[in-house]
């Protein structure tokens, strides 16, 4: 697959993670589902979220440098979520 083809189904996945959240927020404020499953599934999409966005920088620092993007791995969110601290 084309690395920019790649890079769009990475976009169009975190795209589909923030109407998620917006669904969320929404059901939420209709009092569909309670505060606690809300923060649960919230904490769920940004943890994939950070993912995604972890696993694009590599694919862009990989091709700005002349390196194969296709050699970017998706991390953990153990590890994503730990260059917070």
């Amino acid at each position: 697959m084309a690395q920019k083809e790649q890079d769009q189904r990475i976009l169009a996945r975190i795209t589909e993670m923030v109407e998620d959240e917006r669904r969320l927020r929404a059901a939420l404020a209709s009092g569909q589902i309670d505060g606690s499953t809300e923060q649960r599934q919230l904490g769920e999409l940004e943890r994939e979220l950070d993912r995604c966005w972890d696993l694009l920088r590599q694919r862009r620092a990989k091709e700005q440098y002349g390196e194969n993007p296709d050699d970017a791995q998706a991390r953990p969110s153990s590890q994503v979520e730990g260059y917070l601290e």
